[in-house]
């Protein structure tokens, strides 16, 4: 099965108790079959749309992953 292991960064302006603030965060990913094989098409600085669920790294690592099912162009970049 494909699988494709990647880095995406969340960049986004969020209000907080009335606030805007500006987000930034960088996330593990992973992306299995088809999902793998779309992710290929982009690069490093492309805006995508992901779409998936978050899970622990593993039984032992608790720390978070994206595991991807889309990923979609976003349209102007």
């Amino acid at each position: 099965m494909p699988a494709l292991e990647f880095s995406l960064e969340h960049v986004s302006r969020q209000v907080e108790a009335g606030i805007e603030r500006e987000v930034r965060c960088e996330v593990s990913a992973l992306a299995l079959g088809d999902a793998a094989l779309a992710g290929q098409a982009y690069r490093p600085g492309d805006s995508v749309t992901l779409t998936g669920f978050l899970a622990a790294r593993s039984a032992r690592h608790k720390g978070l992953v994206m595991h991807v099912n889309t990923i979609e162009k976003l349209e102007g970049n």
